[in-house]
C-alpha cells in the first residue's frame, strides 16, 4: 500500500463524509490541480485535532496535528507518486514553497519525509531549522524523520542546539541518540557553562546525550549537577552516570550514595511545554 492510501485511512477515520467526498475528487488531478487543492484546502477541511497515535512511518507523528494539515500532507504525498516529469514536479513544489503562508509552510515541512527525491529538499528543510517562527520550526524539529535520515552532523547539532537554546522538548526529535555526537555533546557543555555563569541552568533531560561521551571535563559537568538542590539536575547526573561506561563514574557514584535502580527514567524530565526556569 503506498504512503498516501496509509495517510488517506487516517483521513477518513477523521473527517466528515463532506470532506471525505471533497478530498475524493481532487486526488484524480494533475500536479497543478493538486497544488490548488493545497492551497484552498482550508475552505472546505476543518481545523479539528487528529486523534492518530501509531505512525505509518518510522518517527513521523501526526499527533497534534489539525485535520486540514493532513489533508494538506496527503495532496503532497499524491504529487510524489504522480511524479513522472521530474522538472515539473520540482517547479511545482518550488512554488508552493516560494509562495507559502505560514500554515503551508508548516504543511511542507511536515510532509517532507514524503516527498519525491528526499535529498533535493535538504536547503528547504535547514533553512526551517533557521525559521523564527515556532509553529514552522516544530514540523521539521519534532515527530519528523526527515532530519534524521538526510541531515549532515553539522545541521543536525544546530537543530537540537536550537531545541536545546529555546528550551524546547529534545526528547521530540526522531533519532536524537542515534545522531547524537561528540561535537553537540562539548557545544552543549560550553553552553551549560554559560548559563552557569550567567546564574541560569539548563533543561535537565539535555544531560543524556553526555552518557556515550562521558570524559573528565563532563564529568565535572555531572559533578555540578549532583551538588546542587534541583531534584530535576540530580536525577539527571544519577541517570548519566548509571548509563556510562566512563571509568571514573564510580568515583562519584560512590562520592553522591548512588545505588543502580532500574525505575529510574528520563521520562520524568521529558516536557511536551518549555516549562525550565529562565
Amino acid at each position: 500500500m503506498q504512503t498516501s492510501e496509509l495517510i488517506y485511512q487516517v483521513i477518513k477515520s477523521q473527517a466528515q463524509e463532506t470532506e471525505c467526498r471533497w478530498i475524493e475528487q481532487k486526488s484524480v488531478l494533475d500536479l497543478k490541480g493538486l497544488s490548488l487543492a493545497f492551497v484552498i484546502c482550508p475552505r472546505f477541511i476543518s481545523k479539528s485535532q487528529v486523534n492518530h497515535s501509531s505512525p505509518i512511518l518510522p518517527g513521523w507523528s501526526f499527533q497534534s496535528w489539525t485535520l486540514d494539515r493532513l489533508v494538506r500532507v496527503y495532496l503532497l504525498s499524491l504529487m510524489a507518486e504522480k511524479s513522472v516529469d521530474e522538472k515539473a514536479y520540482v517547479h511545482q513544489l518550488n512554488l508552493l514553497f516560494d509562495t507559502a503562508e505560514m500554515n503551508e509552510a508548516v504543511a511542507l515541512y511536515s510532509a517532507m519525509p514524503v516527498l519525491a527525491n528526499g535529498e533535493n529538499w535538504l536547503l528547504r528543510a535547514t533553512d526551517a531549522v533557521r525559521s523564527n517562527i515556532g509553529i514552522v520550526f516544530d514540523a521539521i524539529a519534532f515527530g519528523n524523520p526527515y532530519p534524521a535520515i538526510h541531515f549532515s552532523e553539522l545541521a543536525w547539532n544546530q537543530l537540537v542546539l536550537k531545541c536545546i537554546f529555546n528550551d524546547k522538548p529534545i526528547h521530540q526529535i526522531f533519532g536524537l541518540m542515534e545522531r547524537n555526537n561528540a561535537s553537540l555533546v562539548q557545544t552543549l557543555s560550553d553552553f551549560a557553562h554559560e548559563r552557569w555563569a550567567a546564574g541560569r541552568r539548563v533543561p535537565s533531560q539535555v544531560w543524556r546525550l553526555c552518557s556515550p561521551f562521558l570524559n573528565e571535563n563532563l564529568l565535572k559537568d555531572i559533578e555540578y549537577l549532583l551538588s546542587h538542590e534541583d531534584p530535576k539536575d540530580i536525577l539527571a547526573g544519577t541517570l548519566v552516570l548509571q548509563e556510562s561506561n566512563f571509568p571514573g563514574t564510580q568515583i562519584l557514584k560512590e562520592k553522591y550514595g548512588i545505588q543502580a535502580s532500574p525505575q529510574l527514567s528520563w521520562a520524568p524530565l521529558e516536557t511536551i511545554e518549555p516549562i525550565y526556569e529562565a
